[in-house]
């Protein structure tokens, strides 16, 4: 089952940070990153995140547990780009019939590769640290968010753990019935397909019975709302959002730096 409840370790430093601050930090973290397809920032974003991860109170297993989706993604995209990239560029590494592995294929899909993770690492801690409801209070007390947006994406993040739920009932309803793919794998990606588009319609349907059912007890409402949880915004989390701004900036220089001195070195 999908676990989305906050994993962090009670008392961690940074994990007690206000939601708002650690969400800003991991924004302005990562934004800079799309500057540059140089593996290098992304890369010393990455040991900055690993390195800072006991901070937050996550432990590397966990975080490799919760990452496994992206793992998996970035060896799609590195095997498709090593096989079909138009760049090929540079020293020869393998060369076996239509698969040619050069230089140039090498650094682009290592910088996709890496700039992802980079991007995505830090969305993924900042959940792991937070539990929703802080995080929807937050947003209405310190981002000043509408009421409606904040409440309504917390109801949205409670019911994603019952996609895997129904994606299981789907798939044992239609075996039941004498659907099933077998070996063969076309069929499989049908019946994927198939399965898909059902759990799709089943949450679009659902989260209209929820948009309705919140209306009804006055969400939609333009007065103000009262909060029962004060989250406070302090000098450490603006500290914390600043320090992430400067690793940022540091990792994009340094990647700049030695792009100039690359040449002169090689």
């Amino acid at each position: 089952m999908i676990d989305l409840e906050p994993v962090a370790t009670p008392g961690a430093p940074l994990a007690r940070r206000n939601p708002v601050a650690k969400l800003a930090a991991a924004m302005v973290f990562t934004i800079v990153l799309v500057a540059t397809l140089d593996p290098v920032a992304p890369a010393i974003a990455i040991a900055v995140e690993l390195a800072v991860l006991p901070l937050f109170g996550v432990r590397y297993r966990v975080l490799a547990r919760r990452a496994w989706p992206l793992l998996a993604a970035a060896g799609g995209i590195l095997v498709t780009l090593v096989l079909f990239a138009a760049d090929r560029s540079g020293r020869v590494f393998v060369e076996a019939g239509p698969v040619v592995v050069t230089e140039g294929v090498l650094v682009t899909a290592l910088g996709l590769v890496l700039r992802m993770l980079a991007v995505a690492l830090p969305g993924i801690i900042v959940f792991a640290t937070t539990d929703p409801t802080d995080l929807a209070d937050a947003l209405i007390q310190n981002a000043k968010a509408p009421a409606r947006f904040a409440i309504g994406a917390l109801a949205a993040f409670r019911l994603v753990p019952l996609l895997e739920q129904e994606w299981r009932m789907i798939s044992m309803a239609r075996r039941a019935r004498g659907v099933d793919a077998g070996r063969n794998p076309i069929a499989k990606l049908r019946l994927f397909a198939s399965i898909a588009f059902t759990l799709l319609v089943g949450a679009i349907r659902r989260g209209t019975r929820l948009a309705v059912a919140m209306d009804a007890r006055g969400f939609d409402a333009g007065t103000p709302r009262t909060v029962a949880r004060r989250q406070r915004f302090t000098r450490a989390d603006a500290l914390l959002v600043v320090t992430a701004a400067l690793l940022a900036a540091a990792a994009l220089t340094t990647s700049i730096l030695l792009g100039t001195f690359r040449p002169l070195i090689g």
